[in-house]
Parts: C-alpha cells; sequence; structure tokens
C-alpha cells in the first residue's frame, strides 16, 4: 500500500537514539516511504543519522536540540521552516521513564515533566502554523504507564497521562482545522533500552520471561518495526478519518483479561 508519505516533511522528536530504538526506527521507516524525516534531539547521534540518510539520497537534517528547553525548541522549528518552509507532520516521541518516584526532588520531577510532556506541548505549539498550511497531522507517543502506572516513576506516570490529555484536548481544538491528532500507546517492546535495563537485574531473563508470558498475542514483546508501521500509517492520507484515538500496539498486554488467556 502506497502511504503518500513522499516528500512529506515529518518532525520526529527524540529520534537519535541508539539503533533500534523506536524514534531511529521511524525516520528509517519514513525514509524508506520517500518521506522527509526530520530528527529532533539533544544526543550527537543524530549528526552521523542525518550523514547516513542523505548518503542513501534521502532530504533529511538533524536540529541538535534540548528538548527541556523551550527557546531551542522555538529555534528548532524556525530552523526547520528555514529548510523547507512546510512541515507535514509531527510525531512526538520523546520519552525517558527516568525513575523520578515519589522519593524524588522536586526539581527532578519538574525535569520529567519537562522533558516527557511540556516537550510536546512547546513543539505542537511552534509547529501547529505550519501543520495548519499543510494540512497536516499530530502524532503522540504514549505509554501505558500513563493508563496502568508502573510504581517509582511519578514523573514519566504524570507525563504520559499528560500526553493522552493533550492527544484529546488538541484533536477538539484542531478539528475544524481538519487536522487529526491521534496517540500511539505502547506497553512492552524489545528496544535498546529495554534490554539495557533487563541486563541490570540480577535475575533479569527470569523476569524477562515473566513479563512475555503476560503478553496475550504470541508471548512477545512489541518490535520497534510494528510501532513505527503503525506510526506511519496513522500520519498518512490512508487514516483520514481517525483522530483523537489512543491506538494501542501492544499484543494485547493493556487491555485483554490475562487471567483467561490459555497458554
Amino acid at each position: 500500500m502506497d502511504l503518500h508519505l513522499k516528500d512529506k516533511v515529518v518532525v520526529v522528536t527524540g529520534a537519535a537514539g541508539v539503533k533500534g530504538s523506536i524514534g531511529e526506527t521511524i525516520v528509517q521507516r519514513l525514509a524508506d516511504e520517500g518521506a522527509i524525516p526530520v530528527i529532533v534531539c539533544r544526543n550527537d547521534r543524530g549528526f552521523g543519522y542525518e550523514k547516513e540518510l542523505q548518503e542513501r539520497g534521502v532530504d533529511s537534517i538533524f536540529v541538535k536540540t534540548d528538548l527541556t528547553d523551550p527557546v531551542q525548541i522555538e529555534s528548532a522549528v524556525k530552523t526547520i521552516a528555514e529548510k523547507y518552509g512546510r512541515i507535514d507532520a509531527l510525531i512526538n516521541n520523546v520519552g525517558v521513564n527516568d525513575g523520578a518516584g515519589l522519593d524524588a526532588s522536586i526539581d527532578d520531577f519538574m525535569w520529567s515533566l519537562k522533558l516527557n510532556l511540556v516537550s510536546f506541548f512547546a513543539m505542537t505549539k511552534y509547529c501547529l502554523p505550519y501543520i495548519k498550511a499543510s494540512k497536516g497531522n499530530i502524532l503522540n507517543i504514549g505509554s501505558k504507564v500513563g493508563m496502568t502506572g508502573q510504581g517509582g516513576t511519578s514523573g514519566y506516570a504524570a507525563s504520559k497521562g499528560g500526553v493522552l490529555g493533550l492527544t484529546r484536548e488538541w484533536a477538539v481544538d484542531l478539528i475544524k482545522e481538519n487536522i487529526r491528532v491521534n496517540a500511539i500507546v505502547i506497553a512492552e517492546s524489545w528496544t535498546p533500552a529495554y534490554d539495557t535495563w533487563i541486563k541490570t537485574l540480577e535475575n533479569g531473563e527470569e523476569k524477562l520471561q515473566s513479563i512475555v508470558k503476560k503478553i496475550p498475542l504470541e508471548h512477545r514483546m512489541t518490535t520497534p518495526e510494528e510501532i513505527a508501521d503503525t506510526c506511519l500509517f496513522t500520519i498518512s492520507d490512508r487514516s483520514s478519518h481517525t483522530t483523537g484515538q489512543f491506538i494501542f500496539v501492544d499484543g494485547g498486554y493493556v487491555h485483554l483479561d490475562r487471567s483467561l488467556l490459555t497458554e
């Protein structure tokens, strides 16, 4: 299926993670579809990704940005607009489950909100004039933590709950502009960060197997590629009548009654 994403300028935040991370995978999938992925992230790894994409013939840029700083965000959007003159879609992907729990300082909690929630607002605010002009759309990357809780991560949970709230709020705000706003909700996805976390645990392999058993569909983790493919479909005009939705790419992890499933 042609997703009609060729030459569309798609801004992806937090997309300079390690190879195989969700943001980086989204960028690669966009490039495969002929889109113009713009990487907005603070990690210098983005310069290497920019070079790799350009060597593939993809008109992509990396705009180094501290996404906790609204001034840098505004500057980044200006840079993108000056180069391309348009923004067709914004994927607010940045997110760090930083473990800012009830024992964290207020400053740590506020930093978590700045990165995981306020950056979504700031990016959307500054991209919005260009999205309105292109009749584009906005996609927020959420987490099951915003709905189920996790324990020990108040900042991230509050942020991801807020992301879902903003998704519905913006869908209402922008309905008259024919601008769609949706969220992808992720549960257990086998990313490099997840792998790193498992390796820090004394009983990591045992813990991993206990999690995998609880994923109803095929008893396996969701892949970043599956998430990226859903993202691309959702921002494409093939999903032209979908707005205000929380789209779960989680193998049934959040909603299916696992106690009723047979192994």
